[in-house]
């Protein structure tokens, strides 16, 4: 048995390539079948190495391949929804796909 947040100290990585997607930061269940559907991943990119912008990667259950002691190896198959966070002027979040 595994929590949530032991799945979320561990690095999210692409098995064809071994490049880090990022890490968990959420998980989507089907309450109605008692199935994981996605892992919500969040990723940071840089401009000019220094500022970062925040997105979330939607990865299917299904490309999940193995959850090991320190990594979540996953697959490529197919483009994966990504979600942009932009901060509002009123402290909230919002989401655009």
């Amino acid at each position: 048995m595994i929590t949530l947040s032991a799945l979320q100290m561990k690095d999210i990585i692409y098995i064809e390539d071994g490049t880090k997607v990022g890490n968990m930061t959420d998980i989507e269940i089907n309450v109605d079948i008692g199935k994981i559907i996605n892992l919500i991943v969040a990723t940071k990119t840089k401009t000019l190495g220094v500022f970062g912008e925040s997105r979330e990667v939607i990865i299917p259950w299904e490309n999940v391949m193995k959850i090991g002691h320190d990594v979540i190896l996953v697959k490529k198959n197919g483009n994966h929804a990504v979600l942009q966070i932009q901060p509002q002027n009123d402290s909230s979040t919002s989401f655009e796909q």
